[in-house]
Parts: structure tokens; C-alpha cells; sequence
């Protein structure tokens, strides 16, 4: 178990370090609340786990043989994350403070929950990542419970960290905050959406043409 300690420890600190993952949690924490916020992360600890599944029941090897399908990934999470970069595009130039609110208050905890889940599950760095942990633990001769035993600690690692952005950005002081600066932050989600999408949309448009 010792040899696979560093892993552990850098799939930790892949979780708690900023991404994808913590800016849509953030952003619903914000907008919508804590429930919705929580639900978020359960979608993550959900996306989590399913890779974790398809991992240890051999997906690695459909994408070395399908090396596209990292392609589609990519497409797909551009895709995505440009989606919810219009989505805080749309808190920008609402002009009746109102309108915004009502339009954020419509997050329930199902559309966060798949929000998500989709922000994992269309994420290619979370793909790649699990082939880099699956290749290695089958060199070091993890069986397959273990690997599962594996996925579901970090699945509820990432239930755990997620709730706790959740639980920052959800409570008074950032509520308060958020009404005061709620331009400059939709702006600022808006940015970090659009440009990991953008990239992921080049990164895989480009590799089309290859």
C-alpha cells in the first residue's frame, strides 16, 4: 500500500487545487446556495466513482485503441464549459439585479447535480488522469477491488473537498460579497469557463485536422 501513497497524495491535492471542478461548485455555491452547491459535489463523487468503474473494467484499453475518443472528450467538454461560461455571460449583462437573481435561484440541486456530474464526466484531464492511475496500479499489481476500493476513497475525497467549497462560498460573508461584486465575479467565471473551453475546442479541432 505504501508504493501507492504518493499517488494518493497527488490525486488529493489534483482535487483540492484549483479547476473545472471547484469553479462550477463556487459558481452554483454563489448563485444558488449551499443544498445546490453540496449537490454539485455529489455529482463530482459521482463522475468520480463511474471512471473509476470504467477504468477498472478496462476502458483504458478502448482508448488506446480509440485514441480519438480522447478527442471527442475534449470536443465535448469545450463544449460544455463554454455553455456555462454563456450561462455567467448571462449574469453580466442582466441589468435588473431582480432578473438575476431569480434567473441564479432557478439552479435546483437536480440540474446541479448534473452539472456536476457533466463537468467531470466531459472533463479529458479527468480521463487522462485515471489512465495514468489505472496504468500504474497495474504495475504495481493492484487487483481490481483494490482499484475499486481505490475509486470509492476518492470519490468521497472529493464529496468531502467539494462540500467545503461548497460550504465557504455558500455562506453569509460570501453571499454578501457576492451581491456587492456580482459583475465582476460572473465576469471572472465567465473568463475561466470560456478559456478552458476554448482551449479543450482548439486542442481537439486541432487534432482532427492531424
Amino acid at each position: 500500500m505504501l508504493e501507492i501513497l504518493p499517488l494518493i497524495v497527488g490525486v488529493l491535492l489534483a482535487q483540492i487545487s484549483p479547476g473545472p471542478n471547484s469553479m462550477a461548485v463556487i459558481s452554483i455555491a454563489l448563485g444558488s446556495g449551499r443544498k445546490p452547491a453540496i449537490m454539485a459535489s455529489a455529482g463530482i463523487a459521482a463522475g468520480v466513482l463511474i471512471w473509476a468503474g470504467l477504468f477498472t473494467f478496462g476502458i483504458a484499453a478502448f482508448f488506446q485503441i480509440f485514441p480519438q475518443s480522447i478527442t471527442f472528450i475534449k470536443l465535448l467538454g469545450g463544449s460544455y464549459l463554454l455553455f456555462l461560461a454563456a450561462k455567467a455571460c448571462y449574469g453580466v449583462f442582466s441589468s435588473n439585479s431582480a432578473n438575476r437573481k431569480h434567473h441564479q435561484v432557478k439552479k435546483t440541486v437536480k440540474t446541479s447535480f448534473l452539472t456536476g456530474l457533466l463537468v467531470v464526466l466531459t472533463n479529458p484531464k479527468a480521463a487522462m488522469m485515471w489512465i495514468a492511475i489505472s496504468t500504474f496500479l497495474a504495475s504495481s499489481g493492484v487487483t481490481n477491488l483494490d482499484f475499486i476500493v481505490l475509486g470509492l476513497m476518492f470519490s468521497a475525497s472529493a464529496m468531502v473537498i467539494y462540500s467545503a467549497y461548497a460550504a465557504l462560498f455558500s455562506s453569509n460573508f460570501a453571499l454578501r460579497s457576492f451581491g456587492l461584486f456580482s459583475t465582476y465575479i460572473n465576469t471572472a467565471f465567465a473568463v475561466v469557463f470560456g478559456s478552458l473551453g476554448a482551449k479543450l475546442l482548439f486542442d481537439g479541432m486541432k487534432e482532427l485536422r492531424s
